[in-house]
Protein backbone atom coordinates (compact mmCIF):
# COMPACT_ATOMS: atom_id res chain seq x y z
CA UNK A 1 0.00 0.00 0.00
CA UNK A 2 1.34 3.30 -1.18
CA UNK A 3 2.20 5.23 2.20
CA UNK A 4 0.24 8.52 2.76
CA UNK A 5 0.76 11.57 5.44
CA UNK A 6 -0.89 11.17 8.92
CA UNK A 7 -2.00 14.73 8.88
CA UNK A 8 -3.34 15.13 5.10
CA UNK A 9 -3.96 13.28 2.19
CA UNK A 10 -0.65 13.60 0.55
CA UNK A 11 1.39 10.32 -0.70
CA UNK A 12 3.81 8.69 -2.80
CA UNK A 13 2.58 9.57 -6.04
CA UNK A 14 4.88 12.80 -5.20
CA UNK A 15 8.03 11.38 -6.13
CA UNK A 16 9.64 13.92 -3.80
CA UNK A 17 7.51 13.58 -0.52
CA UNK A 18 9.35 12.16 2.29
CA UNK A 19 7.90 11.97 5.89
CA UNK A 20 8.75 12.34 9.30
CA UNK A 21 9.22 10.01 12.34
CA UNK A 22 5.66 10.87 12.79
CA UNK A 23 4.43 9.88 9.37
CA UNK A 24 3.70 13.87 8.33
CA UNK A 25 4.99 14.88 5.22
CA UNK A 26 7.50 17.41 3.65
CA UNK A 27 4.70 18.94 2.05
CA UNK A 28 2.42 19.74 5.58
CA UNK A 29 6.36 20.91 7.46
CA UNK A 30 6.51 23.46 4.41
CA UNK A 31 2.95 24.57 4.48
CA UNK A 32 3.25 25.08 8.35
CA UNK A 33 6.17 27.21 7.66
CA UNK A 34 5.25 29.32 4.97
CA UNK A 35 1.26 29.32 5.81
CA UNK A 36 2.66 31.30 9.21
CA UNK A 37 4.68 33.55 7.69
CA UNK A 38 2.31 34.52 5.27
CA UNK A 39 -0.73 34.87 7.54
CA UNK A 40 -1.20 37.80 9.33
CA UNK A 41 -1.55 37.78 13.27
CA UNK A 42 -1.34 39.89 16.41
CA UNK A 43 -2.06 43.63 16.78
CA UNK A 44 -0.16 44.42 13.58
CA UNK A 45 -1.39 42.49 10.81
CA UNK A 46 -4.52 45.11 10.42
CA UNK A 47 -1.83 48.25 10.41
CA UNK A 48 0.24 46.11 7.77
CA UNK A 49 -2.82 45.60 5.50
CA UNK A 50 -3.80 49.55 5.89
CA UNK A 51 -0.47 50.74 4.94
CA UNK A 52 -0.60 48.59 1.37
CA UNK A 53 -4.03 50.01 0.72
CA UNK A 54 -2.95 53.27 1.72
CA UNK A 55 -0.03 53.02 -0.64
CA UNK A 56 -1.95 51.74 -3.55
CA UNK A 57 -4.24 54.25 -3.21
CA UNK A 58 -1.30 57.13 -3.00
CA UNK A 59 0.34 55.71 -6.10
CA UNK A 60 -3.05 55.56 -8.03
CA UNK A 61 -4.08 58.78 -7.67
CA UNK A 62 -4.87 60.84 -11.17
CA UNK A 63 -5.51 57.28 -12.78
CA UNK A 64 -7.97 55.75 -13.96
CA UNK A 65 -7.11 52.84 -11.83
CA UNK A 66 -4.98 51.82 -8.97
CA UNK A 67 -4.51 48.18 -9.44
CA UNK A 68 -5.28 45.25 -11.50
CA UNK A 69 -7.05 42.17 -10.43
CA UNK A 70 -7.02 38.71 -12.84
CA UNK A 71 -10.43 37.09 -12.65
CA UNK A 72 -11.25 33.61 -13.63
CA UNK A 73 -14.48 33.47 -12.10
CA UNK A 74 -13.25 30.86 -9.47
CA UNK A 75 -13.44 31.54 -5.98
CA UNK A 76 -9.84 33.21 -5.06
CA UNK A 77 -10.30 35.95 -7.78
CA UNK A 78 -13.66 35.98 -7.81
CA UNK A 79 -13.38 37.11 -3.67
CA UNK A 80 -10.32 39.17 -4.52
CA UNK A 81 -12.65 41.61 -6.56
CA UNK A 82 -15.11 41.50 -3.35
CA UNK A 83 -12.47 42.39 -0.97
CA UNK A 84 -10.36 45.00 -3.04
CA UNK A 85 -13.63 46.90 -4.02
CA UNK A 86 -14.96 46.97 -0.18
CA UNK A 87 -11.48 48.29 0.82
CA UNK A 88 -12.08 50.98 -1.63
CA UNK A 89 -9.76 50.29 -4.55
CA UNK A 90 -10.14 51.42 -7.94
CA UNK A 91 -9.51 48.12 -9.68
CA UNK A 92 -9.51 46.76 -13.61
CA UNK A 93 -10.54 43.17 -13.71
CA UNK A 94 -8.66 41.53 -16.79
CA UNK A 95 -9.81 37.83 -17.95
CA UNK A 96 -7.47 36.08 -20.11
CA UNK A 97 -10.98 34.25 -22.75
CA UNK A 98 -8.43 30.87 -24.02
CA UNK A 99 -11.47 29.50 -25.51
CA UNK A 100 -12.36 27.05 -22.32
CA UNK A 101 -14.69 28.62 -20.28
CA UNK A 102 -17.71 26.97 -19.24
CA UNK A 103 -20.84 29.06 -19.17
CA UNK A 104 -21.11 29.16 -15.74
CA UNK A 105 -17.54 30.84 -14.83
CA UNK A 106 -18.57 33.70 -18.13
CA UNK A 107 -22.11 34.46 -16.00
CA UNK A 108 -20.26 34.17 -12.82
CA UNK A 109 -17.83 36.83 -13.92
CA UNK A 110 -20.62 39.10 -15.23
CA UNK A 111 -22.78 38.95 -12.54
CA UNK A 112 -20.16 39.73 -9.57
CA UNK A 113 -18.59 42.54 -11.61
CA UNK A 114 -21.65 44.35 -12.65
CA UNK A 115 -23.08 44.19 -8.55
CA UNK A 116 -19.24 44.98 -7.28
CA UNK A 117 -18.87 47.95 -10.68
CA UNK A 118 -15.44 47.02 -11.56
CA UNK A 119 -14.84 47.34 -15.18
CA UNK A 120 -13.42 44.26 -17.44
CA UNK A 121 -10.80 43.72 -20.08
CA UNK A 122 -11.02 40.48 -21.87
CA UNK A 123 -8.50 39.40 -23.67
CA UNK A 124 -9.53 36.82 -26.46
CA UNK A 125 -6.45 35.24 -27.26
CA UNK A 126 -5.90 33.82 -30.87
CA UNK A 127 -7.07 30.36 -31.03
CA UNK A 128 -5.38 29.13 -33.30
CA UNK A 129 -1.87 29.38 -31.99
CA UNK A 130 -2.93 28.50 -28.18
CA UNK A 131 -4.50 25.28 -29.91
CA UNK A 132 -1.07 24.59 -31.06
CA UNK A 133 0.65 25.54 -28.12
CA UNK A 134 -1.35 23.40 -25.88
CA UNK A 135 -1.31 20.25 -27.91
CA UNK A 136 2.33 20.71 -27.85
CA UNK A 137 1.99 20.65 -24.50
CA UNK A 138 0.25 17.33 -24.60
CA UNK A 139 2.58 15.57 -27.16
CA UNK A 140 5.56 16.80 -24.57
CA UNK A 141 3.93 14.37 -22.34
CA UNK A 142 4.83 16.58 -19.07
CA UNK A 143 1.95 16.87 -16.43
CA UNK A 144 1.42 20.50 -17.04
CA UNK A 145 -0.10 21.04 -19.79
CA UNK A 146 -2.08 24.08 -18.05
CA UNK A 147 1.22 25.97 -18.63
CA UNK A 148 -0.20 28.25 -21.88
CA UNK A 149 -2.80 29.79 -19.91
CA UNK A 150 -0.73 30.17 -16.60
CA UNK A 151 1.62 32.05 -18.13
CA UNK A 152 -0.46 33.85 -20.39
CA UNK A 153 -2.70 35.44 -18.00
CA UNK A 154 0.60 36.38 -15.87
CA UNK A 155 2.25 38.03 -18.99
CA UNK A 156 -1.18 40.05 -19.97
CA UNK A 157 -1.54 41.22 -16.30
CA UNK A 158 1.82 42.54 -16.29
CA UNK A 159 1.48 44.12 -19.94
CA UNK A 160 -1.67 45.90 -18.64
CA UNK A 161 -0.28 47.08 -15.92
CA UNK A 162 2.38 48.96 -17.78
CA UNK A 163 0.08 50.33 -20.62
CA UNK A 164 -2.69 51.34 -17.68
CA UNK A 165 0.81 52.72 -15.31
CA UNK A 166 -0.35 50.74 -12.87
CA UNK A 167 2.12 49.97 -9.85
CA UNK A 168 -0.01 47.04 -8.33
CA UNK A 169 -1.47 43.79 -9.28
CA UNK A 170 -3.48 42.00 -7.33
CA UNK A 171 -3.63 38.14 -7.28
CA UNK A 172 -5.64 35.35 -5.70
CA UNK A 173 -3.06 33.09 -4.87
CA UNK A 174 -2.34 32.30 -1.47
CA UNK A 175 -0.50 30.13 1.28
CA UNK A 176 -3.40 28.66 3.36
CA UNK A 177 -5.14 26.95 0.63
CA UNK A 178 -2.50 26.77 -1.78
CA UNK A 179 0.51 25.14 0.14
CA UNK A 180 0.26 21.78 -1.35
CA UNK A 181 2.13 21.66 -4.88
CA UNK A 182 4.24 19.20 -5.43
CA UNK A 183 7.00 20.61 -8.23
CA UNK A 184 6.81 17.03 -9.91
CA UNK A 185 3.82 17.52 -10.64
CA UNK A 186 4.01 21.17 -12.10
CA UNK A 187 6.51 23.38 -12.96
CA UNK A 188 7.98 25.79 -15.15
CA UNK A 189 5.23 28.36 -15.42
CA UNK A 190 7.06 31.31 -16.01
CA UNK A 191 9.63 29.71 -17.87
CA UNK A 192 9.38 31.09 -21.54
CA UNK A 193 12.73 28.98 -23.05
CA UNK A 194 10.40 25.88 -21.60
CA UNK A 195 7.93 27.05 -23.28
CA UNK A 196 9.28 27.64 -26.63
CA UNK A 197 11.28 24.31 -26.35
CA UNK A 198 8.03 22.55 -25.89
CA UNK A 199 6.44 24.14 -29.13
CA UNK A 200 9.34 24.29 -31.32
CA UNK A 201 9.61 19.90 -31.43
CA UNK A 202 5.91 19.70 -31.09
CA UNK A 203 3.90 23.05 -32.69
CA UNK A 204 3.11 23.84 -36.05
CA UNK A 205 1.60 27.29 -35.68
CA UNK A 206 4.19 30.63 -35.12
CA UNK A 207 3.14 32.10 -31.72
CA UNK A 208 3.13 36.16 -33.19
CA UNK A 209 0.51 36.84 -30.27
CA UNK A 210 0.68 35.18 -27.62
CA UNK A 211 1.34 36.64 -24.71
CA UNK A 212 4.85 35.79 -23.29
CA UNK A 213 7.40 37.09 -20.56
CA UNK A 214 11.26 35.90 -21.29
CA UNK A 215 13.16 35.59 -18.12
CA UNK A 216 14.94 39.41 -18.19
CA UNK A 217 11.70 40.93 -19.28
CA UNK A 218 10.20 38.92 -16.03
CA UNK A 219 12.59 40.03 -13.84
CA UNK A 220 12.17 43.82 -14.88
CA UNK A 221 8.39 43.46 -14.83
CA UNK A 222 9.03 42.52 -11.19
CA UNK A 223 11.11 45.58 -10.46
CA UNK A 224 8.28 48.07 -12.04
CA UNK A 225 5.28 46.41 -10.92
CA UNK A 226 4.42 44.96 -7.47
CA UNK A 227 2.62 41.83 -7.60
CA UNK A 228 1.18 40.57 -4.52
CA UNK A 229 -0.93 37.97 -3.50
CA UNK A 230 -3.04 39.74 -1.32
CA UNK A 231 -5.81 37.46 0.31
CA UNK A 232 -2.13 36.41 2.33
CA UNK A 233 -3.20 39.70 3.97
CA UNK A 234 -6.24 38.98 5.72
CA UNK A 235 -7.17 35.90 7.83
CA UNK A 236 -8.72 33.94 4.52
CA UNK A 237 -10.91 31.42 4.96
CA UNK A 238 -12.35 29.59 1.44
CA UNK A 239 -15.08 28.00 2.55
CA UNK A 240 -16.05 31.77 4.14
CA UNK A 241 -15.65 32.96 1.01
CA UNK A 242 -17.53 30.91 -0.53
CA UNK A 243 -20.67 31.48 1.08
CA UNK A 244 -20.50 35.38 0.95
CA UNK A 245 -19.87 34.69 -3.07
CA UNK A 246 -23.05 32.91 -3.26
CA UNK A 247 -25.09 34.94 -0.53
CA UNK A 248 -23.98 38.21 -1.47
CA UNK A 249 -23.18 37.88 -5.10
CA UNK A 250 -25.13 35.78 -7.32
CA UNK A 251 -22.40 33.77 -7.73
CA UNK A 252 -22.86 30.06 -7.78
CA UNK A 253 -20.13 27.02 -7.41
CA UNK A 254 -18.82 24.95 -10.77
CA UNK A 255 -17.95 21.70 -8.11
CA UNK A 256 -14.23 21.51 -7.74
CA UNK A 257 -10.97 24.03 -7.89
CA UNK A 258 -10.74 25.70 -11.22
CA UNK A 259 -13.25 24.03 -12.54
CA UNK A 260 -14.55 26.94 -14.02
CA UNK A 261 -12.54 26.06 -17.02
CA UNK A 262 -13.62 22.86 -19.44
CA UNK A 263 -10.28 21.80 -19.86
CA UNK A 264 -8.91 21.82 -16.80
CA UNK A 265 -11.86 20.12 -15.04
CA UNK A 266 -10.86 17.75 -18.23
CA UNK A 267 -6.87 17.64 -17.37
CA UNK A 268 -7.55 17.57 -13.45
CA UNK A 269 -10.15 14.68 -13.55
CA UNK A 270 -9.01 12.94 -16.31
CA UNK A 271 -5.48 12.90 -18.04
CA UNK A 272 -3.80 13.51 -14.48
CA UNK A 273 -4.90 10.74 -12.72
CA UNK A 274 -4.90 8.56 -15.48
CA UNK A 275 -1.97 9.41 -17.71
CA UNK A 276 0.39 10.30 -15.18
CA UNK A 277 -1.67 8.97 -11.54
CA UNK A 278 -1.92 12.53 -9.89
CA UNK A 279 -5.00 13.55 -8.18
CA UNK A 280 -4.79 17.33 -7.93
CA UNK A 281 -8.02 16.94 -5.52
CA UNK A 282 -4.99 16.19 -2.99
CA UNK A 283 -3.21 19.01 -3.05
CA UNK A 284 -6.37 21.11 -2.63
CA UNK A 285 -7.81 18.99 -0.13
CA UNK A 286 -4.59 18.65 1.72
CA UNK A 287 -4.17 22.35 2.29
CA UNK A 288 -7.79 22.61 3.48
CA UNK A 289 -7.17 20.11 6.07
CA UNK A 290 -3.84 22.09 7.58
CA UNK A 291 -6.24 25.52 7.47
CA UNK A 292 -8.74 23.42 9.68
CA UNK A 293 -11.29 23.67 7.41
CA UNK A 294 -11.79 19.76 6.25
CA UNK A 295 -11.30 17.48 8.30
CA UNK A 296 -8.55 14.62 7.18
CA UNK A 297 -11.69 11.79 7.55
CA UNK A 298 -13.79 14.22 5.20
CA UNK A 299 -11.07 14.62 3.00
CA UNK A 300 -10.33 10.87 2.33
CA UNK A 301 -13.95 10.14 2.09
CA UNK A 302 -13.95 12.85 -1.09
CA UNK A 303 -11.16 11.02 -2.64
CA UNK A 304 -13.08 7.92 -2.14
CA UNK A 305 -15.40 9.52 -4.99
CA UNK A 306 -14.68 10.21 -9.11
CA UNK A 307 -13.37 13.56 -9.72
CA UNK A 308 -15.92 14.66 -11.40
CA UNK A 309 -19.34 12.66 -12.87
CA UNK A 310 -19.01 10.38 -15.28
CA UNK A 311 -21.28 11.41 -17.88
CA UNK A 312 -20.03 14.91 -17.79
CA UNK A 313 -16.20 13.04 -17.92
CA UNK A 314 -17.56 11.55 -21.16
CA UNK A 315 -18.84 14.75 -22.53
CA UNK A 316 -15.53 16.78 -21.68
CA UNK A 317 -13.92 13.96 -23.39
CA UNK A 318 -15.75 14.26 -26.35
CA UNK A 319 -16.01 18.10 -26.67
CA UNK A 320 -11.94 18.20 -25.77
CA UNK A 321 -10.74 15.83 -28.31
CA UNK A 322 -12.74 17.41 -30.98
CA UNK A 323 -11.74 21.05 -29.91
CA UNK A 324 -8.38 20.53 -30.38
CA UNK A 325 -8.53 18.73 -34.17
CA UNK A 326 -7.76 15.30 -32.86
CA UNK A 327 -8.70 11.62 -33.55
CA UNK A 328 -9.81 9.26 -30.95
CA UNK A 329 -6.80 7.56 -32.37
CA UNK A 330 -4.77 9.80 -31.88
CA UNK A 331 -5.84 11.38 -28.15
CA UNK A 332 -5.24 7.46 -27.20
CA UNK A 333 -2.13 7.69 -28.51
CA UNK A 334 -1.08 11.05 -26.43
CA UNK A 335 -2.45 8.98 -23.25
CA UNK A 336 -0.72 6.12 -23.79
CA UNK A 337 2.79 7.50 -24.81
CA UNK A 338 5.63 7.64 -22.02
CA UNK A 339 5.14 9.91 -19.10
CA UNK A 340 7.98 13.07 -19.69
CA UNK A 341 9.40 15.33 -16.98
CA UNK A 342 10.51 19.02 -17.01
CA UNK A 343 13.98 17.89 -16.74
CA UNK A 344 13.80 16.42 -20.13
CA UNK A 345 13.28 19.60 -21.89
CA UNK A 346 15.16 22.79 -21.95
CA UNK A 347 14.78 25.36 -19.74
CA UNK A 348 15.92 29.11 -17.84
CA UNK A 349 16.07 27.32 -14.39
CA UNK A 350 19.10 25.68 -15.54
CA UNK A 351 22.59 27.55 -15.63
CA UNK A 352 24.48 30.55 -14.68
CA UNK A 353 22.49 33.08 -16.20
CA UNK A 354 19.03 32.05 -14.24
CA UNK A 355 21.00 32.62 -10.93
CA UNK A 356 22.78 35.64 -11.79
CA UNK A 357 19.63 37.38 -12.51
CA UNK A 358 17.93 35.51 -9.48
CA UNK A 359 20.44 36.81 -6.99
CA UNK A 360 20.65 40.26 -9.05
CA UNK A 361 16.23 40.37 -8.56
CA UNK A 362 16.95 39.41 -5.36
CA UNK A 363 18.89 42.31 -3.96
CA UNK A 364 16.91 45.12 -5.89
CA UNK A 365 13.85 43.49 -3.63
CA UNK A 366 15.75 43.57 -0.51
CA UNK A 367 17.42 47.04 -0.95
CA UNK A 368 13.86 48.76 -2.18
Amino acid sequence: MMKMCTRCVMDGTDPEITFDEQGVCSHCHVYSKSSVQATPSGPNAQARLDALLERIKADGKGKQYDSIIGISGGVDSSYVAYKVKQWGLRPLAVHLDNGWDSELAVKNIEELLNRLGIDLYTHVIDWEEFKDLQLAFLKAGTPDSEIPTDHAIVALLFQLAKKMKVKYILSGVNKRTEGHLPKAWSQGHLDWKYIRSVHARFGTVKLSTYPYQNLFGCVLDRLRVRWIDILNYIDYSKTEALQILQDELGWKYYGGKHYESIYTRFYQGYILPRKFGFDKRKTHLSSLICAGEITRAAALEELLKEPYPPDLMQQDREYVIKKLNLTEAEFDSIMNAPPKRFEDYPSSTRGLPFRALRHFYRMLKFAS
